[in-house]
């Protein structure tokens, strides 16, 4: 493991809008046979593997991609990505989580919240010293497979809200209207071919279709690589020895070798 400075270099400018924003979308990363092929092998594994958890919207979505999909491994490592992405995150950073999604029209969207975080949590009122370069620990982005639009039920992202310190506010979960330091939210449209990304402690959500034509992208998850991976559930790919496992008796004790319940990364 490295460790990390404060990058010197020149950056492209979605390095800078995921540092200061908490969003940025890169256009046309893909050709119109790349997303072609990576359809069609998602396709595939929808086919081929059953859905992931007993979940209500489990039929929609597919973990582990990049072990299913090569078109889909190769996508994940794209250039106009990595660019992006490494002056935060480090040239030895990697994929956590690999989730491909399709959800249908009626789509209903989800509440704001945050994929990890907040990072460096704090109390109401406590700002941050911009003097400082704001931490990102990890970064979503969605590969867009057909485009999405405000119909389709695009991913929304309260600006700069990733470096409140917080939560989204319980009593407004839903509120499509919801603010951070009197910024609306940004809402991710985009073509097929593009990449919007997110840091992982922004206020985001799915807003609820409106009769459109759903989502399908490829959800890839970048972070530090002193971030573990979780591709797959630490009950399946772990460390520990049989004996170990078989020693761990209690709830904490097993988190504390690290077989964790599965969460929101985790395969």
């Amino acid at each position: 493991m490295k460790n990390l400075g404060v990058y010197q270099g020149v950056v492209p400018p979605e390095s800078e809008s995921l540092e200061r924003d908490g969003y940025a979308v890169v256009r046309g990363v893909f050709t119109s046979v790349e997303v072609k092929q990576m359809r069609t092998e998602i396709d595939s594994a929808f086919d081929e593997y059953p859905p992931e958890r007993n979940r209500t919207d489990s039929d929609e979505f597919r973990y582990e991609m990049l072990n299913r999909s090569a078109a889909c491994q190769a996508a994940i490592g794209h250039a106009r990505i990595l660019d992006v992405i490494e002056p935060l995150l480090g040239d030895d950073c990697h994929v956590i989580a690999n989730t491909a999604w399709r959800n249908p029209p009626e789509f209903s969207g989800g509440p704001w919240h945050c994929d990890a975080g907040p990072q460096v949590p704090r109390p109401e009122g406590v700002e941050w010293d911009d003097r400082i370069s704001y931490p990102v620990f990890a970064i979503g982005a969605h590969l867009l497979l057909q485009d999405c639009r405000r119909a389709d039920g695009p991913t929304a992202i309260v600006p700069g809200s990733h470096r409140s310190g917080r939560l989204a506010p319980f009593e407004q979960i839903t509120d499509e209207n919801l603010t951070y330091d009197g910024r609306p939210p940004f809402v991710m449209e985009a073509d097929a071919g593009d990449v919007a990304m997110f840091v992982s402690d922004a206020w985001h959500r799915g807003l609820p279709a409106q009769n459109g034509n759903g989502r399908y992208f490829l959800q890839t998850h970048y972070a530090r690589r002193d971030i573990a991976q979780r591709i797959r559930p630490t009950a399946v790919t772990h460390q520990l020895s049989d004996e170990a496992v078989a020693r761990a008796d209690t709830d904490r004790a097993r988190t504390l070798v690290g077989l964790h319940n599965p969460f929101f990364y985790d395969g």
